[in-house]
Protein backbone atom coordinates (compact mmCIF):
# COMPACT_ATOMS: atom_id res chain seq x y z
CA UNK A 1 0.00 0.00 0.00
CA UNK A 2 2.57 2.17 0.98
CA UNK A 3 4.55 1.70 -2.27
CA UNK A 4 1.45 2.60 -4.25
CA UNK A 5 0.44 5.64 -2.07
CA UNK A 6 4.81 6.77 -3.04
CA UNK A 7 4.14 5.90 -6.29
CA UNK A 8 1.29 7.63 -7.19
CA UNK A 9 2.66 10.83 -5.56
CA UNK A 10 5.87 10.43 -7.51
CA UNK A 11 3.87 10.63 -10.36
CA UNK A 12 1.54 13.54 -9.35
CA UNK A 13 4.88 15.46 -8.31
CA UNK A 14 7.71 14.23 -10.58
CA UNK A 15 7.43 16.49 -13.12
CA UNK A 16 7.10 19.57 -11.75
CA UNK A 17 10.05 18.76 -8.14
CA UNK A 18 13.15 17.45 -7.24
CA UNK A 19 12.90 13.56 -5.99
CA UNK A 20 15.01 14.67 -3.28
CA UNK A 21 11.61 17.06 -2.25
CA UNK A 22 9.21 15.05 -3.28
CA UNK A 23 10.69 12.13 -0.69
CA UNK A 24 10.73 15.05 2.53
CA UNK A 25 7.13 16.10 1.71
CA UNK A 26 6.15 11.68 1.87
CA UNK A 27 8.11 11.84 4.82
CA UNK A 28 5.95 14.48 6.51
CA UNK A 29 3.09 12.70 5.68
CA UNK A 30 1.16 10.73 8.44
CA UNK A 31 1.06 6.54 7.70
CA UNK A 32 3.39 7.10 5.10
CA UNK A 33 6.56 8.77 7.26
CA UNK A 34 9.69 7.97 6.99
CA UNK A 35 9.06 4.22 5.53
CA UNK A 36 6.80 5.79 2.49
CA UNK A 37 9.54 8.17 2.04
CA UNK A 38 12.33 5.29 1.92
CA UNK A 39 10.15 3.67 -0.67
CA UNK A 40 9.99 6.93 -2.91
CA UNK A 41 13.93 7.41 -2.65
CA UNK A 42 14.06 4.11 -3.75
CA UNK A 43 11.53 4.31 -6.26
CA UNK A 44 13.60 7.88 -7.67
CA UNK A 45 17.11 6.09 -7.31
CA UNK A 46 18.17 8.53 -4.51
CA UNK A 47 21.55 7.60 -3.09
CA UNK A 48 20.79 5.42 0.26
CA UNK A 49 22.39 7.81 2.97
CA UNK A 50 21.13 11.28 1.39
CA UNK A 51 17.80 9.36 1.02
CA UNK A 52 17.39 8.58 4.67
CA UNK A 53 19.37 11.83 5.37
CA UNK A 54 16.60 14.09 4.33
CA UNK A 55 13.56 11.23 5.31
CA UNK A 56 14.50 11.32 8.88
CA UNK A 57 14.52 15.07 8.72
CA UNK A 58 10.92 14.84 7.35
CA UNK A 59 9.71 12.35 9.53
CA UNK A 60 10.96 13.91 12.77
CA UNK A 61 10.10 17.77 11.48
CA UNK A 62 6.15 17.53 12.78
CA UNK A 63 6.83 15.86 16.20
CA UNK A 64 7.60 18.42 17.97
CA UNK A 65 4.82 20.27 17.58
CA UNK A 66 2.37 17.08 17.93
CA UNK A 67 4.20 16.36 21.60
CA UNK A 68 3.27 20.48 22.02
CA UNK A 69 0.07 21.43 20.81
CA UNK A 70 -2.01 18.07 19.99
CA UNK A 71 -3.99 17.67 23.18
CA UNK A 72 -4.95 21.67 22.44
CA UNK A 73 -5.53 21.23 18.62
CA UNK A 74 -7.91 18.66 19.89
CA UNK A 75 -9.53 19.96 22.67
CA UNK A 76 -10.70 23.08 20.15
CA UNK A 77 -11.34 20.13 17.25
CA UNK A 78 -13.89 18.71 19.62
CA UNK A 79 -16.24 21.84 19.86
CA UNK A 80 -16.86 20.94 16.49
CA UNK A 81 -19.73 17.94 16.26
CA UNK A 82 -18.87 16.75 12.58
CA UNK A 83 -14.96 16.65 13.79
CA UNK A 84 -15.56 15.17 17.74
CA UNK A 85 -16.19 11.83 16.82
CA UNK A 86 -13.07 11.47 14.41
CA UNK A 87 -10.78 12.88 17.28
CA UNK A 88 -12.75 10.31 20.08
CA UNK A 89 -12.06 7.69 17.61
CA UNK A 90 -8.78 8.82 17.09
CA UNK A 91 -7.45 9.51 20.51
CA UNK A 92 -8.70 5.90 21.42
CA UNK A 93 -7.14 4.37 18.54
CA UNK A 94 -3.55 5.79 19.85
CA UNK A 95 -4.41 4.64 23.46
CA UNK A 96 -5.02 1.08 22.73
CA UNK A 97 -1.64 1.27 20.47
CA UNK A 98 -0.27 2.67 23.68
CA UNK A 99 -0.67 -0.26 26.09
CA UNK A 100 3.05 -1.07 25.78
CA UNK A 101 3.90 2.31 26.36
CA UNK A 102 1.78 2.91 29.64
CA UNK A 103 3.73 -0.77 30.74
CA UNK A 104 7.32 -0.03 29.56
CA UNK A 105 7.11 3.83 29.63
CA UNK A 106 9.86 4.90 27.13
CA UNK A 107 10.87 1.51 26.15
CA UNK A 108 7.95 0.94 24.85
CA UNK A 109 7.56 4.36 23.24
CA UNK A 110 10.71 3.54 21.35
CA UNK A 111 9.29 0.21 20.29
CA UNK A 112 5.86 1.27 19.17
CA UNK A 113 8.13 4.10 17.30
CA UNK A 114 10.76 1.34 16.02
CA UNK A 115 8.45 -1.59 14.77
CA UNK A 116 7.79 -0.36 10.97
CA UNK A 117 4.42 -1.79 10.83
CA UNK A 118 0.81 0.20 9.60
CA UNK A 119 -0.29 2.27 12.51
CA UNK A 120 2.99 2.82 14.38
CA UNK A 121 5.55 5.20 14.07
CA UNK A 122 6.83 8.64 14.86
CA UNK A 123 3.13 10.27 14.67
CA UNK A 124 1.52 7.94 16.55
CA UNK A 125 4.33 7.53 19.18
CA UNK A 126 4.19 11.50 19.30
CA UNK A 127 -0.07 11.92 19.91
CA UNK A 128 0.95 8.94 22.54
CA UNK A 129 3.37 10.65 24.62
CA UNK A 130 1.24 13.80 24.12
CA UNK A 131 -2.11 11.62 25.55
CA UNK A 132 0.41 9.94 28.37
CA UNK A 133 1.55 13.00 29.01
CA UNK A 134 5.20 12.52 28.62
CA UNK A 135 7.58 15.30 28.81
CA UNK A 136 8.98 16.04 25.63
CA UNK A 137 12.28 16.67 26.64
CA UNK A 138 11.96 11.96 27.18
CA UNK A 139 9.59 11.65 24.64
CA UNK A 140 11.37 13.61 21.44
CA UNK A 141 14.89 11.57 21.80
CA UNK A 142 13.16 8.40 22.34
CA UNK A 143 10.64 9.20 19.30
CA UNK A 144 14.44 10.17 17.38
CA UNK A 145 15.49 6.86 18.33
CA UNK A 146 12.61 4.75 16.98
CA UNK A 147 12.78 6.56 13.79
CA UNK A 148 16.56 6.00 13.29
CA UNK A 149 16.08 2.23 14.15
CA UNK A 150 12.88 2.00 11.83
CA UNK A 151 14.70 3.64 9.03
CA UNK A 152 17.60 1.08 8.89
CA UNK A 153 14.88 -1.62 9.09
CA UNK A 154 13.23 -0.23 5.81
CA UNK A 155 16.56 1.01 4.31
CA UNK A 156 17.89 -2.51 4.69
CA UNK A 157 15.14 -3.73 2.97
CA UNK A 158 14.52 -1.57 -0.17
CA UNK A 159 18.29 -0.87 -0.86
CA UNK A 160 19.52 -4.28 0.80
CA UNK A 161 21.47 -4.97 3.95
CA UNK A 162 25.02 -3.57 2.96
CA UNK A 163 23.48 -0.24 1.10
CA UNK A 164 24.75 1.74 5.00
CA UNK A 165 28.38 0.31 4.55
Amino acid sequence: MAESIAQSLIDLLGDKLPGEVIVFLISLLPVLELRGGLIAAKLLGLPVLRAFAICFVGNMLPVPFILLFIRRIFAFLKRFSRVEHLIDKLEARSIRKADKVVKYRLWGLLLLVAIPLPGTGAWTGALVAALLDIRMKHALPVIAAGVLIAGAIVGAVMYGVFSFL
